[in-house]
């Protein structure tokens, strides 16, 4: 079993690039959801120096439906600037997918909608900013995961 870190519809490949990195360093499986905002074929990733690619394991999915078909989750954890709840509260198991919405509009509204008991946050006491960023958010969050998971 494996982490799953799971980008819905991202628009900054900067950001991608980071969360890959970091995927590579747990040895976690990304998920990419579609549409992308940005190309992601060799050429772009040997242009952007991501060396480390090849070494990631990486899935696309065309949509929200494709993805939950072919990779069938059991549980899922959505990270939500919309979220009630401290993702510290949230008891992480392997194989957990821990779901991200894109850097301007979040989450698709449906999935606010359908998952409403699984939003969780990265509170933000400071007033003056709307959110984290994306890669930030991610890497707090799965190294929690982490940390639970290898914890006895």
């Amino acid at each position: 079993m494996k982490l799953n870190i799971v980008l819905v519809a991202p628009e900054i490949p900067q950001n991608t690039g980071s969360i890959g990195r970091m995927c590579v360093c747990l040895d976690a499986r990304l998920h990419l959801i579609g549409p992308l905002g940005f190309k992601l074929d060799e050429a772009h990733r040997r242009r952007a120096g991501l060396d480390y690619w090849p070494h990631l394991d990486c899935r696309q999915h065309s949509g929200w439906d494709e993805f939950v078909a072919s990779e069938q989750p059991q549980r899922l954890f959505f990270a939500s600037t919309k979220g009630t709840r401290p993702y510290w509260e949230f008891e992480f198991a392997d194989g957990d997918y821990l779901v991200f919405g894109n850097e301007t509009s979040g989450l698709p509204a449906r999935l606010y909608d359908e998952y409403k008991d699984d939003l969780y946050i990265l509170p933000m006491p400071g007033q003056n900013a709307r959110s984290h960023n994306l890669a930030s958010t991610v890497a707090v969050i799965a190294y929690e995961a982490l940390r639970q998971i290898s914890s006895p």
